[in-house]
């Protein structure tokens, strides 16, 4: 009985009038949970979707991107169209002269010593020359006895000629008077030109300065005999230059030669001016090559109005070759040497052109290039061997350190 008890009590809690109303609510609940796992599972499943395309969108996009090379590339530079050539030379006085007596006699006194500096027509020294003094005042004394001998001729062939207007007298006498006159004369020019001779001899005897310039050496002193001539040896009275300006020689290389025309500029260094500079300037040259060097004669002069440049000393002449060409430089490291010649890779339009050039002078980093370039391009600098004209490329300026390496 007690069985059947318990049986009717669950059958009757089963019926649906007898379940509690908070049954609904908790399946409600239960649907939502479950809608909202099925939403976030297709959310889930629609990110990882779009997330996997991305990727390989992505993934496409850096392959294409890292397929096109970056290149470093660098811009021509004008050439200074001047080359600079270093020779070796020794500074000479533009005016170099050995003063020599032109008188003979004693050295009666000297005025200016070595390092003087004189200017032109200065009294430098005075010989006494007595025998040629008296020399002088024998001359006019001739000139004298000339002078009153013609001036007699004269007055008897005046006499002679008017005496043969009336026939007082024979034409041959006439002849002999005007003859005799002439004679006369020719002795007093004779007399003269000697007079004046040896008054320009005496006038020697007194030594100025022919121009402005620096006693480089006095060889006499007071007392000394002074002969007349400049190849009497050990008798130069003194030494004379003239250093407003100096003029260097040097020997410039034949392949520099057809640019070393006057007018190129040049300047001068000197070890005892350390980091100073002399400027000057190509003057003139040989115009004929030495067979022996193979170099050409050139002058260079240089001012110098302070006097602080001195003759005879070793200079490096810097000397400024103009090139005949319009050219640009560039690395030396863009080359491209191949089969076909000389190429450099520049970049055009995203793509590689190999150009091939014309190389001038090489300045060991950088060459120069006269032809097939111009300061628009973009260089490639140490383009690839395998590089090859149509390839893309991005470009990067290049930095200094790769430049030339």
């Amino acid at each position: 009985m007690q069985v059947e008890e318990e049986n009717v009590e669950i059958e009757q809690a089963n019926t649906p009038s007898a379940r509690p109303s908070g049954s609904r609510g908790a399946w409600r609940i239960l649907f939502a949970v479950v809608a909202v796992g099925a939403l976030a599972v297709a959310y889930a499943i629609f990110t990882g979707i779009t997330s996997r395309a991305d990727t390989e969108s992505a993934l496409q996009r850096d392959t294409a991107s890292l397929s096109v090379p970056t290149v470093a590339v660098v811009h021509p530079q004008v050439s200074s169209g001047a080359e600079e050539v270093i020779l070796p030379g020794n500074m000479q006085a533009f005016v170099d002269t050995p003063i020599w007596a032109r008188a003979s006699g004693y050295l009666k006194n000297w005025y200016v010593d070595m390092g003087a500096r004189v200017k032109q027509g200065q009294l430098l020294a005075e010989i006494e020359a007595p025998e040629l003094d008296r020399q002088l005042q024998q001359a006019r004394a001739d000139l004298n006895t000339g002078e009153a001998n013609m001036k007699l001729a004269q007055i008897t062939a005046d006499r002679y000629t008017d005496l043969f207007k009336t026939d007082s007298v024979a034409k041959q006498d006439v002849d002999n008077a005007v003859g005799d006159l002439a004679a006369k004369t020719a002795i007093v020019k004779s007399a003269q030109a000697n007079v004046s001779r040896l008054e320009q001899l005496v006038g020697y005897e007194k030594v100025y300065a022919p121009y402005d310039g620096v006693v480089t050496a006095r060889n006499i002193d007071v007392g000394a005999l002074v002969d007349a001539g400049a190849n009497t040896p050990g008798k130069e009275l003194f030494h004379l230059a003239s250093t407003a300006t100096l003029r260097v020689y040097i020997n410039v290389p034949e392949a520099y030669s057809q640019a070393a025309k006057p007018g190129v500029g040049a300047f001068l260094s000197l070890n005892e001016f350390p980091g100073r500079q002399f400027h000057g300037a190509v003057v003139r040259n040989a115009d004929a090559i030495d067979t022996a060097s193979r170099t050409l004669l050139v002058e260079v002069d240089v001012k110098n109005p302070t006097g602080e440049l001195l003759p005879g000393s070793y200079v490096s002449v810097h000397i400024k070759l103009p090139s005949r060409t319009q050219a640009v430089t560039i690395p030396a490291n863009t080359l491209l040497f191949r089969s076909e010649g000389l190429r450099v890779a520049v970049v055009r339009n995203g793509q590689t052109v190999l150009v091939p050039v014309l190389l001038g002078r090489d300045y060991g980093n950088s060459v120069e290039v006269i032809s097939g370039l111009n300061t628009g391009e973009s260089v490639i600098v140490n383009p690839s061997d395998s590089i090859v004209s149509g390839q893309q490329v991005r470009t990067t300026q290049a930095d200094a350190k790769s430049v030339g390496d």
